[in-house]
This record gives structure tokens, C-alpha cells and sequence, in this order.
């Protein structure tokens, strides 16, 4: 940043394009020839465990987003997912595996045996991982059938330092004994793929950076009054709020302790969580216990459409591989405070698109968050330009021409023609 401008920082790294002679121009028109046969498509499989929310939906967008003449593209992960419904409508195959669970249970053995069954039997060229369990059930299951093309999509991280260190242990060894079983390695930001070539999860020089789209066309672009009056509060009422699943990653109980202590000194805030999760009942105990008026809205799939009629976007998760929910916020302009973990600086540049705090300090996120509200000018300024940086980077366009890339760099395919 340089006199309170954003500059743009270098780009994120792209795969190098191939030498190979463009495609010529059709010399007569396509409806005077005889009909051509029908070339093979690429068979993808995406294997992800949870579909959906936020790597859900960016796994959805990339299997939305391929060209279908080149990619017949499946999708494989646990049942009960919002997603499988719209993927299927999409004309996507999808197959919901049996006894699939987001945490480790001996019913694995059942799912990578049906893991394998289904990669022998459709012959996959490439599978493409998602998340620790669905990138370590597929890329065993991948390998276990010799598939050609193997990639790994990092959209977090399933351990942090505040697990159990057994739990760490086990996540860190599942993901670091299929990393030779893997081509090539996608990050959802660079500091993801900084921190998976740390931890040793991604070997040095085979990880790319691939922004984890949003489809954005549904969310306003500026602060939306008609949002303001479907939560209810008054205009000149000022709304501090967060969207997400109340969980232990989201950490929504330091949301409920940071609007303690701002409305210490700002009572007239109001504040909103929009959401559901196991943790919803200890967030309503805890904010009747300190006396804040919280709106719990619950599950809302219109969430991207509110967010836009908050004053100040606010993350307080644990970890977090970038955060659908804050590119969301920032798309529509909105300023945001937002906790320093894995990728989330890379999008909230401190004191251009939003302030960072340290994860686990309710205190300085009502600082932060207070400055803001005593601050609207620059807080306005930060609201444009992290919507700049958020509809310029993450398109499904963007995201899915990067993918592309690196499936034709692994088969040794041409690049696309811009």
C-alpha cells in the first residue's frame, strides 16, 4: 500500500503455457460436413467429503466450469450435502458414497473399497482431491487402480494448534503419506501453499495457486438496504455480523465476547449471526449470559444477499483455508475484520481491504471492529478496494481456466488459445 492505495502485488503464479500450433479455421461451415465421430472425453473424478459450503461450492463451480466437449466430470464424497441436489440438475454424475463421514471411522475400509470399485470400473483419467479424509480416501484409492493423472486441491487445513496433538499427528500423517501418490498440488492462496510446503504436505515446486471462486452474480455490489430491512434493524443502526457455520472452526463464541466488549462503549450496535451449527445453542446461552442482543438467523441460503446489509463484516474463525463467506463480504463492499489464519491475509490486506486480528482475542476484534465504525470514511475506502480485489481474482471463469491448465500440463496436452 503506498499513500493508502492499494498497488496490486505480483500475480499469482499461473501454469506456463505449451508450444503447439493453434487451431486452424474450419475452411467450409460445420453444417455442410459430413458429421464427425465422436472424439473420447477426459473423465474426471472429484472426491471431496463434505459437498458443501465453501470447498463444496468451489469444487461444484470447477466441475460447472470445464469445457464439456473435453471433460466428462464426476463427483464422489459422503451423502447428505446441500450440493448433490443443484450438481445433479447441472447434468453432473454424482455418486454419494455409503458410510462416507466427515471424521474417521472403521466404515473407511467399506468406502475406499467403493472408492475403487467405481475408479476400475469408469476408468478415470484424472481424480482430482478435496479436503484431508476425501484427499486421502481418493488418492489411495486412485493409486490402489493406477489412474493416470492424480491432483490435490488444498482448501485448508484439518489441523490446528489448538486440536488435540493426537488429532494433529493423525491429520498430518494421513496428508503426508499420499503426498508421493499426488501430480500435482493446487492452493486456494499463496500463503495455503506456502504453509503445505512447510508442514510437508506438498513437496516444493509441484504447488500452484488456483483462487477459489465464487459466483458472485448474486451478490450486490454496495451496501443493500433491502437486506438491512430483512434482518430487521433500522438504518441508522449500526450492524456488525458474521455469516457462517457455528462451529469450532468459525470460533463463533468470540463473535458473542467481541460484541461484549464493544458494546461497552458502543450500545448502539446491534449485531447478527447468520448460520447454523452444533455450537448454536452454546452461542445463545452465552450471549443471554453477557447480555448481548444477538440475531440468530439460522441456516439462510440467501446469506451472500444479507451480508451486504451489514456495516461490518466480521471472521473470527481458527483457521480457514480463505473464506467463502469473507469474499462474499468483500464483493460487496463491505469492511471487514477478519482473524490472521492460513490464507485469509492474502485476500484482507491490513489497513487496504479490511484489519486483521489475532485468532482467539474477542478484545482486539471489538478494537478493530470499533474502529471502523469511528472510521467510515476509510472504512468505505477499504470496502471498495477489497471488492476490486475480490471480483477481479475470483471468478469461476479465472478459477476454471487455471484447472484446465494444469490437467493439460499433467496429459501433455496444448494449451487453451485466450
Amino acid at each position: 500500500m503506498r499513500n493508502g492505495t492499494l498497488v496490486p502485488g505480483p500475480a499469482w503464479p499461473s501454469t506456463p503455457a505449451l508450444g503447439w500450433p493453434a487451431t486452424l479455421p474450419r475452411v467450409v461451415p460445420a453444417a455442410l460436413l459430413p458429421s464427425p465421430p465422436v472424439l473420447p472425453r477426459i473423465k474426471v473424478l472429484h472426491v471431496i467429503t463434505r459437498f458443501q459450503a465453501g470447498a463444496g461450492g468451489n469444487t461444484l463451480l470447477t466441475a460447472l466450469g470445464m469445457d464439456r466437449e473435453r471433460y466428462d466430470v464426476w463427483i464422489a464424497g459422503a451423502p447428505g450435502g446441500d450440493l448433490w441436489a443443484p450438481a445433479r440438475a447441472a447434468g453432473l454424475r454424482t455418486v454419494e458414497l455409503r458410510g462416507f463421514r466427515h471424521t474417521l471411522t472403521p466404515a473407511d475400509a467399506l468406502v475406499l473399497v467403493r472408492l475403487v470399485r467405481l475408479i476400475r470400473r469408469e476408468r478415470f483419467t484424472v481424480v482430482h482431491t478435496h479436503s484431508a479424509k476425501g484427499g486421502f480416501l481418493g488418492r489411495v484409492a486412485a493409486r490402489l487402480c493406477r489412474t493416470p493423472v492424480v491432483v490435490h486441491t488444498i482448501h485448508g487445513f484439518s489441523f490446528h494448534a489448538r486440536q488435540p496433538a493426537l488429532r494433529r499427528t493423525l491429520y498430518r500423517f494421513l496428508e503426508r503419506s499420499t503426498r508421493r501418490f499426488t501430480h500435482q498440488f493446487l492452493a486456494v492462496a499463496p500463503r495455503v501453499a506456502r504453509q503445505a510446503v512447510e508442514e510437508r504436505l506438498a513437496p516444493p515446486g509441484r504447488i500452484h495457486v488456483v483462487p477459489s471462486a465464487v459466483d458472485l452474480d448474486h451478490v450486490p455490489e454496495r451496501f443493500d438496504t433491502a437486506a438491512r430491512r430483512m434482518l430487521g434493524v433500522p438504518h441508522p443502526t449500526a450492524l456488525v455480523g458474521a455469516v457462517g457455520r457455528l462451529d469450532t472452526q468459525k470460533a463463533p463464541l468470540d463473535f458473542v465476547r467481541m460484541a461484549a466488549a464493544l458494546r461497552e462503549r458502543r450500545p448502539d450496535v446491534a449485531f447478527v449471526m447468520i448460520g447454523d451449527g452444533p455450537l448454536a445453542g452454546e452461542v445463545r446461552a452465552l450471549a443471554d449470559h453477557l447480555g448481548v442482543d444477538l440475531i440468530l438467523t439460522g441456516h439462510r441460503p440467501d446469506a451472500a444477499r444479507l451480508t451486504a446489509g451489514l456495516d461490518v463484516f466480521v471472521v473470527t474463525s481458527l483457521y480457514e483455508g480463505l473464506g467463502r463467506a469473507l469474499t462474499e463480504a468483500l464483493a460487496a463492499a463491505r469492511p471487514v475484520v477478519a482473524t490472521a489464519v492460513n490464507g485469509v491475509p492474502d485476500l484482507v490486506e491490513h489497513g487496504a481491504t479490511g484489519l486483521l486480528v489475532a485468532p482467539a482475542d474477542p478484545d482486539g476484534a471489538a478494537r478493530a471492529v470499533g474502529w471502523l465504525l469511528d472510521h467510515p470514511q476509510e472504512a468505505a475506502r477499504m470496502g471498495r478496494q477489497g471488492r476490486q480485489r475480490a471480483r477481479s481474482v475470483f471468478s469461476p471463469q479465472t478459477m476454471c481456466t487455471a484447472v484446465d491448465a494444469s490437467y493439460r500440463e499433467l496429459l501433455g496436452l496444448p494449451a487453451q488459445e485466450p
